[in-house]
This record gives structure tokens, sequence and C-alpha cells, in this order.
């Protein structure tokens, strides 16, 4: 299966991370321009000073020349292929103060302060262009910085000597000895800013971002808890404003859930309590039946609907988590259960044990143990308790010698509320397809599972497997 990269992270840790690293790559990426720049000019400043100094030293030999003619002589004395001189009649216009960039301004001023100070009096200087070569004499400007070992500067200007005369120069002036590796430049660059700054902002924004998301990341716990135990003790709220009104949302919510269970809960207490009174006349008008075969029937009937209503009304309020955790002994705990059924005449078996106490609500387990041995002996007549423990997880496996469940796909239908298997598990047995969905929820309220499987020749199965972290706190059973 081919690896696929995801380039947009899919937490919001990730993504904050992405968008403030690259947010501040892009910014860093926009300033080195300034940088480059700077160093462009710092770059020409050596070469214009040369040549700044070798014009003043021009301009003083041509100073003291006696005549026009003399100074012709000195012009063509001292111009060569790097230094070209020549007398012209007309200057090229000012440069436009709008349109002149920020380094060919810095250089026409450095070169009129050299001037100045050299002569002691002000020259006019026209700096028409000032630009790098690299060392092959290639016009690259700022690229020559990190191929060139010497990059020269190559300026063209005309300038308004004390007698009138205007003199047009061109000039290429190198570095005077100094010297710079190809590259070494831009690594030193990389090295220092790129790759150090980014690894500061990596390391500063893994903190920042996850101290900003971690409330993000609680809320997200406590929903998830929520649905464990509907008693939860509410989120604080406290943080950004962002989140404390996400607090406070989530707070009014469980307010809300456990005044609608609460008044569910009363719902069905009236309810109950209220069918106590025709249930009672019916058994008495029943008793008056002249047909024996119609009072057993009739008998049946009421027996089936009382033992429905107390086990609705037992699920509702024996399941909801209204007690503190406790360190439970499992091994007392079981063997109690065992004595329990033993005393009846069932035969139920204890093997294994269980290293130390487990963290949990002691009558909601009681319950959910009572339920599955139950149902072990109803339909097997008897059950047989294995304990495995380790570090992480207990689990508890109670196997009976019953038909089991031959519909595999029936093993998960059985832990939905009121549904029974119309063969051998039917309410002929007693059930009434309530105590499964009451320990399922009882294993999720101590952040366990409980699960099925039909034994290797027989019967069936049930495993409880509960955390050893104490994992969440209580699950609240709905109905329906």
């Amino acid at each position: 299966m081919p690896i696929r990269l995801r380039l947009w992270p899919d937490s919001l840790y990730g993504r904050l991370m992405l968008i403030l690293v690259a947010g501040m790559f892009a910014g860093q990426l926009f300033t080195s321009t300034i940088w480059f720049e700077t160093h462009d000019n710092r770059t020409l400043e050596i070469p214009a000073r040369l040549f700044a100094s070798r014009l003043a030293d021009t301009i003083r030999l041509l100073q003291h020349a006696p005549d026009s003619g003399a100074r012709e002589a000195i012009v063509a004395q001292l111009g060569d292929q790097r230094y070209q001189l020549r007398f012209i009649d007309t200057p090229a216009a000012a440069p436009d103060a709008l349109n002149e960039s920020l380094a060919q301004r810095t250089v026409s001023d450095l070169i009129a302060n050299v001037i100045r100070r050299r002569l002691g009096e002000t020259v006019e200087v026209r700096l028409l262009s000032a630009q790098l070569r690299d060392d092959s004499g290639h016009q690259r400007g700022i690229l020559s910085l990190f191929d060139s070992r010497m990059p020269s500067g190559e300026f063209h200007l005309q300038m308004k000597l004390p007698g009138g005369e205007w003199l047009d120069v061109h000039a290429n002036e190198g570095q005077a000895g100094m010297l710079s590796e190809p590259g070494s430049l831009v690594l030193d660059y990389l090295l220092r800013i790129y790759l150090v700054r980014l690894t500061a902002v990596l390391l500063l924004a893994m903190v920042a971002v996850r101290f900003a998301v971690k409330p993000l990341g609680e809320l997200a716990k406590a929903a998830e808890a929520l649905g464990r135990n509907i008693h939860r003790p509410p989120l604080p709220v406290t943080g950004p404003l962002e989140v404390r009104s996400a607090a406070q949302s989530f707070n009014t919510m469980q307010e809300q859930l456990v005044s609608s269970l609460a008044e569910r809960t009363r719902f069905l207490t009236a309810v109950s309590h209220d069918l106590r009174s025709p249930l009672t006349r019916l058994r008495l008008r029943m008793e008056m039946l002249p047909d024996a075969q119609s009072r057993e029937r009739l008998r049946g009937d009421l027996d089936e609907m009382e033992a429905m209503v107390r086990a609705t009304l037992d699920a509702v309020q024996g399941v909801e988590i209204t007690e503190a955790r406790h360190e439970i002994d499992i091994n007392s705990m079981l063997e109690g259960l065992a004595e329990d059924a033993r005393e009846t005449g069932y035969t139920v078996s204890v093997e294994g044990r269980a290293d130390r106490p487990l963290s949990g609500y002691p009558r909601n387990l009681k319950r959910c143990l009572q339920n599955l041995v139950d149902n072990a002996i109803r339909y097997g007549e008897a059950a047989h308790i294995t304990i495995r423990d380790d570090a992480s997880m207990l689990q508890i496996v109670i196997s009976d010698h019953g038909p089991g469940i031959a519909d595999e796909a029936l093993l998960e239908r059985v832990f939905e509320p009121y549904f029974r298997i119309s063969s051998s598990r039917n309410g002929a047995s007693g059930g009434t397809g309530l105590g499964l969905t009451i320990a399922r929820s009882v294993a999720a309220a101590h952040g366990g599972t409980l699960t099925l499987r039909n034994g290797t020749v027989k019967g069936l199965e049930v495993t409880l497997a509960l955390p050893r972290d104490g994992g969440a706190a209580g699950l609240p059973w709905r109905m329906g």
C-alpha cells in the first residue's frame, strides 16, 4: 500500500505548528531581501571609496594644470581600461530623486563626501550607474555575492570640476585585496539565521501551541468522560475567552442532561408506582375467575408485567453512578457471589485470583457480576468464573454449559434492551432482556468492555475486561 504524505496535518496542534513555522519562514524570506540589499551596498562601499579617492587625486592634479592642453594630457595619461576619463560639453540630466534607487543614492552621497573631505570643497557629482560585477566581469548584481571570490564595482558618473568643465568617468574598482570564498556568505547566513531561527521558532511553537491547545484537549477529554459519568465534576471555567465560553456551555449542557435523566427516573418511578394499584386489582379479579386454566394464564401475564416494570425501574436507578470510587477486593466479591449461589443449590466455581484491588464502583460492579452469574446459572445450570490479571487489564470470564447462541450475529444484539432470543434463552427462563444491557453499561462505566463468544464445545463465555488504570468514570445507562 503506497504511503501518502499529508501536507496538511490532521490535528489542530500540527496545523498551528505548520502555520507558525511557514509564516515565520515566509517573513524571513521577505526580510532577507533587506539583508541582501544592505550587504549589496556594503560590498559596493569599498570600491566606491577607492574610486572616490582616485577621483579626488585626479581633480587635484587637474586643478594644478596650467592650461586646457595640460589637463587633456593629464586625463589621457591617467586613463586606462579600468579608469576611463573624458571631458564633455553637456552633462547628462541629473537623476530623478524619485526613480533613483537607495543603493545608487547611498553610493552617490558616499563618493561626494569622500571627495569633499579630500579636497576641502564640494564638487557636483551625478552618479549615472553603480553596480556589482562578478569575477568574469558579468553584471549580476546581488547574485555576485554568492559565487564571486572578489566582486568589483562598476561606476559611471559625471562631475563638474572647479574650473567649470564636466568630466565623464567610467571606472571598474575591485575590493582592494578583500577575499570572500564562493558561497560562504550565503552558507553562513542560512546556518546562522535560517537554521538557528527556525529551530528556535519550532521549539517555541511546540511549547506555545501545546499550551494553547491544552484547554481544548481537556474539553475533549471531558466530553468523552461525560458519556461515562454524567455526574462528573464540571469543567473549570478558566483560560482564554473562547475556552471559558466553551467550558461554560459544556457545563450548562451537563446540567441539562442531569436534569433530563433525573426527570426520566422520576417519571418511571411514578409509572411503576401507579401501575401497582391496577395490577393488584387485576390479581384480585383474576382469583375470582371460575376457570382455573384462564386464571393460570392470566397470573403468568401479570407476573411478567410486574417483572418488566421492576427490571426497568431497577435498570434506570441502578446503573447511574452515584457512589464514589473505591478500591474493590475482586476476589472477595466473586467468592461472595459464588457462595450465595451455592447456598441456593447451584454450582459456581472460581479459578484464579486478582493480584490487587481494582478501583471502581462496588455496588454497580457487583450488580454487573451478579447479572452475569445469574445468566450462566439460568441457561447453563452452573457457572465457572476465571480471573486473569496483569499490569494493565483485569479479565473476568464467566462460562456456562448451556445451549449458547447458535447465530453469531446475535452475540451483539443480546445487549439491546428487552431483546431476547426466541429459542432456549427466552422469557420462560425468567429473563427480561435487561441483564446484559445493564452489565455492559456498568463495564463501560469502569472504562471496560463486555463481550460474548460461544464456548469451544458448548455454552457461552462472557468476558468482562476492566482496565487497571481506573479508566473512566461511569456511564449512565440509556434505554432505547
